[in-house]
């Protein structure tokens, strides 16, 4: 939207008149550029030099310029905004991705516009494609599990690049994730590799694709290495699951290992243990996964699988873009690699 210039910075106008908005040729002429340059630079084009850059955007600033979005949507066909549908900002996981795909749209030129669901139902997530088809949108990003998709069976506008992120959408859609299988296979392994005879689990809900992926890692990895697989236990991603099942476990004489699905359950995991007597990781280890931002200040600091949240939404927001350039960009899933991180809730099992 294009903003009126104070009247001390461009040419005086007649007395009762009302102030002319400042325009785009203004800007170059400040500025000593041409009028192309101005819109490339209002585009977020990246072929624009840096100190150019810098120089048009100064003499936007002083003029008090802003680029006409309505009219530039329908110059160039497009909004420069992606639309984010999400269930639930509660999550680590989700908070984390969402604010990595807004640093990365803003470093592309784009905004973002959240469109919640506020009941992860079918009749919330047609509601929330519904208002999708209202919004003025190049492209949309989905962080939610792909069964409430399917169980909404909803349709995508017309024309509307999707990603969609950490779900099991097969070749339907281009989709970035974790991988979640690795990751979770480290955390076991470094548990056996420290001499425990195998390893508890602490999943998160049946629902969570996230979850489900994590737990069937931890089974496979425990049967490949010829380990008995314990029970399983179930918790809801909260610290206060994570708590009651560490009760639980603690009365369990042959637990001398946890995998947690996520630091948050891995916390609740310590509280209990440490309520029951049991010293971590002298008596009981514990691994959690997500590596958050709290984790190596918990008691004793957590050893957990790292996620990069930052790259799962650069590479969200970078295939979604390329998309709404018309550049090849197929269905299927790239994953982000996780890594370990070794802090001093592990050791090895009791004497």
């Amino acid at each position: 939207m294009s903003l009126t210039r104070p009247a001390a910075e461009g040419p005086t106008d007649p007395p009762g008149r009302p102030a002319r908005r400042v325009s785009m040729a203004d800007v170059a002429r400040r500025a000593g550029v041409s009028a192309q340059t101005v819109s490339r630079v209002s585009n977020g084009h990246p072929s624009v030099v840096g100190s150019t850059r810098e120089q048009v955007l100064a003499a936007m600033r002083e003029l008090g310029y802003r680029p006409n979005s309505a009219a530039r949507a329908l110059k160039y066909g497009q909004f420069r905004t992606i639309g984010v549908i999400l269930f639930t900002l509660s999550s680590v996981g989700n908070s984390r991705t969402l604010e990595a795909i807004v640093d990365q749209a803003a470093e592309e030129g784009y905004a973002i516009t959240l469109i919640p669901v506020a009941v992860p139902t079918r009749d919330g997530v047609l509601g929330a494609f519904t208002r999708l088809g209202e919004l003025a949108v190049d492209a949309v990003i989905v962080i939610m599990e792909i069964h409430l998709l399917d169980a909404a069976t909803v349709s995508l506008p017309a024309g509307v690049p999707v990603v969609v992120v950490d779900s099991d959408a097969d070749d339907r859609y281009t989709v970035v994730d974790t991988d979640q299988v690795d990751g979770a296979r480290q955390a076991v392994r470094h548990l056996l590799d420290l001499g425990h005879r195998t390893v508890w689990h602490v999943a998160g809900p049946e629902e969570s694709f996230a979850a489900e992926r994590r737990a069937t890692a931890w089974r496979t990895e425990l049967e490949g290495a010829g380990r008995v697989v314990p029970p399983l236990s179930r918790g809801d991603w909260s610290a206060e699951s994570g708590y009651r099942a560490g009760l639980a476990l603690a009365g369990e004489p042959d637990c001398t290992a946890v995998f947690a699905a996520n630091d948050q359950m891995a916390l609740g995991l310590l509280r209990a243990f440490h309520e029951k007597g049991k010293v971590v990781p002298r008596d009981v280890s514990v691994v959690g996964f997500d590596d958050i931002p709290d984790s190596g200040s918990f008691v004793p600091p957590l050893t957990t699988v790292h996620q990069d949240f930052t790259e799962v939404g650069r590479r969200c927001v970078e295939r979604v873009v390329r998309q709404v350039r018309n550049e090849p960009v197929g269905p299927g899933t790239t994953l982000v690699p996780t890594r370990l991180v070794l802090r001093a809730s592990t050791a090895g099992p009791p004497a």
